[in-house]
């Protein structure tokens, strides 16, 4: 079980909570899921609309037995694995440094 905080650990908690950095954190975390959500599920719901009412465009035959709902099918497995691809490399590039520092603040603090 985790230790409860101390009151000093509490403001410094708020402290970087109010911070300039911490607002960009926040602001650049939901910048990146807040669209990559509403676009992945307007993808899924395209998907999951057109195997509903658009039966025959669906059934469309691409070439062989692969039609448009199969494709549309093993793109939504592509599109998960790009959006957490893109994720990480959002992650790596802005959200860790901007986490890295604001830790580094709240440790210098309390190690002094």
């Amino acid at each position: 079980m985790a230790e409860p905080i101390s009151a000093d650990e509490h403001e410094a908690y708020q402290r970087i909570r109010a911070s300039d950095d911490f607002a960009e954190l926040r602001k650049s975390y939901l910048g990146f899921v807040i669209p990559m959500t509403v676009a992945f599920m307007a993808w899924y719901l395209l998907y999951v609309f057109a195997s509903n009412w658009a039966g025959s465009f669906m059934n469309h035959k691409l070439f062989g037995n692969i039609n448009v709902a199969l494709v549309f099918g093993l793109l939504q497995f592509v599109s998960t694995f790009v959006i957490a691809w893109l994720y990480s490399r959002h992650s790596d590039n802005v959200l860790d440094p901007l986490s890295d520092k604001l830790k580094d603040e709240f440790e210098e603090e309390f190690n002094k």
